[in-house]
């Protein structure tokens, strides 16, 4: 008789089969495979996607939905309503764990759970993630990752294997790599009624913060992003987030990534000081998506 999965991994999906099938062979080789419950959810119908799961061939106990296409965090509910075990993890398709990874994520909620940690409470545990070398590391992505302008995860190393700081640790939630207690993570669901493109996790982080839930940063728990980004698609992106925090700071007031006015100003000013720089090309982008927005309202 198996015994029941002590985490449940939930990965949301939108036609990357290639890219998914090589993230589900990192979890077959994790150290505590037999431990696992893999839950993949399509966001919307892909062939080459369920040919992968069209038999039984996985080293893992998986299970594969579909959905109507929605969005990520719908995935991700959906995913969870099929979750057994006590923890769950949220990866991204494009997320290949190392060896350790589960194990490092199930070890930290056993401590979390222990008599000298239990007076903090519940407790999300955050892996580290870094760009994966065999996507060819474009300056771009070497900039984002050490300005913190996707990831922030140098901002946070000094509290590596600690617990970040409650004030700050909602921007830091990324469900590209995050576990916490299932039953927690079905309480303080994802939004579902409101599209929060690029600022989903901060709102989720901003829910879980609010209900007492401490972030713990475990860099041990160690993953590669097989994620190819480009000038031009970082700057793209940037723009669509600029458009969607105006929309999304009207629907969260609480949200506090929108820039208020005088912000915007000295943004302005700081990218007339340095026009070419990739900071300054990615202000520029995330105010013109700000300027759009606001200009749709009138």
């Amino acid at each position: 008789m198996n015994s029941p999965p002590e985490i449940s991994v939930i990965i949301p999906t939108h036609k990357r089969a290639d890219t998914l099938q090589t993230c589900l062979e990192h979890l077959e080789k994790q150290s505590i495979a037999e431990k696992l419950q893999v839950i993949v959810v399509s966001d919307g119908h892909d062939d080459a996607t369920a040919k992968l799961f069209a038999r039984n061939s996985w080293d893992l106990a998986v299970e594969f939905l579909e959905i109507p296409k929605a969005q990520q965090g719908v995935a991700r509910n959906r995913g969870l309503e099929k979750a057994k075990a006590p923890i769950c993890l949220f990866i991204g398709d494009d997320i290949f764990l190392q060896q350790d990874a589960c194990e490092a994520h199930l070890v930290m909620h056993s401590v979390g759970s222990s008599d000298e940690y239990a007076h903090h409470g519940a407790v999300a545990v955050l892996g580290h993630t870094t760009w994966d070398p065999d996507v060819s590391i474009t300056p771009v992505m070497r900039w984002l990752e050490e300005s913190g302008w996707q990831f922030g995860y140098p901002k946070i190393q000094p509290y590596a294997m600690s617990f970040v700081p409650a004030n700050m640790q909602h921007r830091f939630t990324y469900t590209s790599h995050i576990s916490l207690p299932t039953d927690i993570a079905r309480d303080i669901a994802f939004a579902e009624d409101v599209s929060l493109y690029g600022w989903e996790d901060i709102e989720w982080g901003m829910r879980l913060r609010d209900a007492g839930i401490r972030l713990f940063y475990n860099d041990t728990a160690k993953a590669l992003h097989h994620h190819h980004i480009t000038l031009s698609q970082s700057l793209e992106r940037m723009h669509t987030l600029g458009k969607s925090i105006v929309y999304i700071a009207k629907k969260v007031p609480s949200m506090d990534r929108m820039p208020p006015w005088w912000k915007r100003q000295i943004m302005r000013i700081l990218i007339l000081s340095n026009p070419g720089s990739l900071t300054a090309q990615h202000r520029r982008a995330f105010l013109q998506g700000i300027a759009e927005a606001k200009k749709d309202e009138l």
